[in-house]
């Protein structure tokens, strides 16, 4: 991008986008802003699935000052009809002369064709780089990877020891309160929660969300052979970890934690079925026990590397692969 100017407005399209959060799916979240000399004169965000695009509000609101101004918008414009127009040619249109984008469309299909339907009308268009980048990928990690591998955007959660152990003798919890309040946080943002069969005999998990605001109530699963006890309310899932992935895909699950012990955990990231990483660490020593990973295949190098406390423990994140 061209300078600190660009980056302030996609900052602030990013923050538009958040304003879609949990009423867009299956469409990913989406903010936009029309500049003209340095001024935003248009605003928007997708609101929701089957409304106009973040593209569209904002030039309706910037009317005939959007001729010769700068579009900003998080996501790769389309330029196909779907429920919608196609927002390229309204951008066209419009008399928008640059435009810069948080992200390309991930969708193999489309990937890259609304930008070059934009040059070839003789508009400038620029793409965010570095951290910004990663930021408006990251905004809609889910939706991309179930659009471009067509499987829900798996997040694997651990709490462990300082020394790596998933169990601590005489305790039932590793984590502190703070911790496991943010975990029902997060499986208020996903659409499925599973663990393995292992766990469900050992722990009985509910795995719903419980005293954090939620929408509604992620798909519960278990995956591996049953039966399951007669009292389980979770799904059962047997079948090869990347067909029943699919499956659920096609059944609109996006996103998936996963907060099964470490056979399972093992068994998803071998088969590469792992995007992101969310470690707690407890201050604790066990000693003993078994680790949060079985014996992997070979190294496995992470990405985005972030730490911050939570509570008393250190919540680690990583990345598996580029979002």
């Amino acid at each position: 991008m061209a300078g600190t100017g660009d980056e302030q407005m996609l900052e602030r399209a990013l923050e538009l986008a958040e304003r879609g959060r949990g009423l867009t799916q299956p469409n990913p979240v989406v903010g936009a802003l029309v500049v003209r000399d340095g001024e935003i004169v248009g605003e928007g965000w997708h609101e929701r699935a089957g409304g106009p695009h973040a593209e569209i509000v904002a030039l309706t609101q910037a009317r005939e000052l959007a001729r010769g101004s700068t579009l900003v918008v998080t996501l790769e414009p389309c330029c196909f009809t779907g429920l919608t127009g196609p927002c390229c040619e309204a951008i066209v249109e419009a008399g928008v002369e640059r435009v810069v984008v948080g992200a390309i469309d991930p969708n193999p299909r489309v990937s890259g064709s609304g930008l070059e339907h934009l040059r070839e009308a003789g508009l400038r268009v620029e793409m965010a780089d570095g951290e910004l980048a990663f930021r408006a990928r990251r905004q809609n990690e889910a939706w991309r990877t179930w659009v471009a591998a067509g499987r829900p955007f798996v997040t694997y959660k651990v709490a462990v020891t300082l020394d790596g152990r998933v169990t601590l003798p005489g305790s039932r919890w590793l984590s502190g309160e703070a911790s496991r309040r943010l975990v029902h946080e997060l499986r208020a943002a996903s659409d499925a929660v599973a663990v393995g069969m292992g766990t469900v005999l050992a722990d009985s998990p509910r795995l719903d969300v419980r005293e954090v605001e939620a929408a509604r109530q992620p798909r519960r699963l278990a995956f591996g052979k049953g039966p399951l006890p007669e009292d389980s309310e979770l799904e059962l899932r047997s079948g090869p970890l990347a067909a029943e992935l699919a499956a659920l895909a096609g059944e609109g699950v996006q996103s998936l934690l996963l907060e099964g012990g470490p056979t399972l955990a093992t068994a998803f990231i071998e088969a590469g079925l792992v995007d992101k990483l969310i470690v707690f660490i407890t201050p604790h020593l066990a000693g003993a026990g078994s680790r949060f990973f079985g014996d992997l295949s070979g190294p496995i190098e992470l990405l985005h590397l972030s730490t911050e406390p939570v509570g008393e423990d250190v919540l680690i994140s990583a990345y598996v692969r580029e979002p």
